[in-house]
């Protein structure tokens, strides 16, 4: 088994193919929030976003979540950034018009954010119309040049810096997933897709490379708990002329 982890799978998931029912999607989006909440996302977002935001000596900034689901990792952000007297802008973008539905539904309660329905690899904004722009669990759903390309229209549309959140593609997180979904995860598609997920996610090196094809600089991945890895990268239109949001 450890050999077939060296090199990532590209057999498609369900959530790929379209292999599911309306219901089980809907149960797919209740689950996915639970499982994300619990296996570190939030936590991957807050190390890497939040010392940016301190250390960028920001009052207000623009943030897009590129495959943003039902708009999780956007709730977090915002009420992270009402903690420290940020003013916030905050997109997320899905291809699915039900996701896309599902952020505005949960965040009735965060008039700073929006959704936009549109492709990742196409980002229907102009460059640099961003602060920050993130994707979190989205990028093991491509091949590699499909990896790059979703890198490189983030760092298009990003005036200052990128942050790709993914799996670590470890045989441990993959024997851990499988076991414990057989005991508290019901939804098919979270217990099968999640664990061919761990499959298709990445190693250090890998994504390192792919965001520097991409055009990112300054770029840095850390390992994040549980089987996470955070990219960061700078862009080439960043942070000079940007003083409008200077403290």
């Amino acid at each position: 088994m450890f050999a077939s982890f060296r090199q990532r799978s590209y057999e498609l998931e369900h959530l790929d193919t379209g292999d599911y029912t309306a219901a089980e999607y809907e149960g797919c989006l209740v689950e996915l929030r639970h499982v994300n909440r619990w296996l570190g996302d939030a936590h991957a977002l807050k190390a890497t976003l939040l010392p940016e935001l301190r250390r960028a000596k920001i009052r207000e900034f623009s943030l897009l979540d590129v495959g943003a689901g039902s708009g999780e990792l956007l709730r977090v952000t915002a009420r992270e950034g009402l903690r420290a007297g940020l003013r916030a802008e905050l997109v997320g973008l899905e291809l699915s018009e039900r996701s896309a539905r599902a952020i505005l539904e949960e965040s009735r309660d965060h008039a700073e954010i929006r959704s936009v329905r549109g492709d990742a690899l196409r980002l229907p904004f102009a460059d640099g119309a961003f602060d920050y722009v993130v994707c979190s669990l989205f990028t093991h759903h491509f091949r590699d040049e499909g990896v790059r390309r979703v890198i490189g229209e983030m760092a298009r549309v990003a005036r200052r810096r990128v942050f790709v959140i993914d799996l670590h593609r470890h045989p441990l997180a993959y024997l851990l997933y499988t076991t414990a979904g057989k005991l508290f995860l019901h939804n098919r598609l979270i217990r099968a897709d999640g664990a061919l997920s761990i499959r298709r996610g990445f190693k250090t090196e890998e994504l390192l490379r792919l965001a520097a094809e991409a055009g990112l600089r300054d770029v840095e991945v850390r390992r994040r708990f549980p089987f996470r890895l955070a990219l960061t990268g700078s862009v080439k239109l960043a942070t000079e002329g940007t003083e409008t949001t200077e403290g």
